[in-house]
């Protein structure tokens, strides 16, 4: 088993991260990545990079959540990037099928914890991708529990028909939607579906298509769009613990509306791994998501009352 738990078992939401001892920046997959900026300062961004794993580690445990830890690996530098491991829901996993050769090699790792899962109960059946199939986990699919569905990133990292493995699988809704800016090369650096029925979104990482199928499952008044600064700051890429948001960092604007709408904000610096192209949601992958269970579920009061 290479998993090992932080927090007794407990009715919280439960996370997969991994530390990140290995992280680093020795190749490049996506504009963000530099190998020569990085092996210019690497001792010190690597320890920068630990400090601040830490600090998101220590934000989850505090607002509630359990998370246990997959074991890294030399020579696997993105493998702290969880969401990447798998699709999960309904007890189901859904194992990634990377497209570059440099994250093909996780595959293995990411399966043998998932099996350390399942035989401690935490995960009811792990099921492989089609081999020529790929889709790179919940980076590029997110459950959207108030819609019940899937939004799918679908055309750097991700395949389009990839959307008809997930909807075989799990047995809902799965939506794809083309990504038009390498900049944002997986779904979950330009959008977040939120408890409360709102979705954060940056419009210029989709094509038009794209927009016009998030507008047309997202009412005008629950749309969140980020501009351009908040979008490169990765706010987008936040984990959402009930009424809690946490992410790397945000505008003052963006952080008004989310609280207007009944959220804290919880900022904590992850720079570091934004120079690989990943942030608060890219670090870790939510294991217990029900696609039975509603926000009304996880949250105590009404959504409708605080929007008001």
């Amino acid at each position: 088993m290479n998993i090992r738990a932080t927090l007794a078992d407990k009715p919280r939401p439960r996370y997969l991260m991994c530390n990140p001892q290995h992280f680093a920046v020795t190749y490049s997959i996506n504009p963000w990545m530099d190998p020569k900026a990085w092996a210019a300062t690497g001792q010190v961004l690597h320890a920068k990079a630990q400090q601040q794993w830490d600090g998101l580690h220590r934000a989850l445990i505090r607002h509630g959540a359990n998370v246990d830890v997959l074991v890294p690996a030399s020579g696997l530098p993105d493998l702290v990037f969880t969401a990447n491991a798998a699709v999960v829901l309904d007890g189901k996993a859904l194992l990634a099928r990377f497209r570059h050769p440099e994250r093909r090699r996780e595959e293995p790792i990411y399966a043998e914890g998932f099996h350390a899962l399942r035989a401690r109960g935490l995960i009811d059946q792990v099921i492989a991708m089609p081999d020529d199939v790929v889709l790179e986990g919940a980076g590029d699919c997110l459950w959207d529990a108030r819609r019940g569905l899937f939004w799918m990133g679908a055309g750097f990292r991700s395949d389009k028909r990839a959307a008809g493995v997930v909807d075989d699988v799990f047995g809902v809704a799965c939506v794809p939607l083309d990504l038009a800016d390498p900049s944002f090369y997986h779904l979950d650096t330009a959008l977040c579906p939120l408890p409360c029925g709102g979705v954060i979104y940056h419009p210029g990482a989709f094509t038009e298509e794209a927009r016009a199928a998030i507008e047309l499952r997202v009412a005008p008044a629950d749309r969140i769009a980020l501009d351009i600064a908040d979008a490169e700051l990765f706010a987008a890429n936040a984990v959402c613990l009930d009424r809690v948001i946490v992410m790397s960092s945000c505008s003052a604007a963006l952080r008004e509306t989310l609280e207007q709408r009944g959220y804290t904000v919880v900022t904590t610096l992850l720079d570091a791994f934004l120079r690989s192209g990943g942030s608060a949601c890219c670090l870790t992958l939510r294991l217990d998501r029900n696609s039975r269970a509603t926000a009304q579920d996880a949250v105590t009061g009404t959504w409708a009352t605080q929007r008001q």
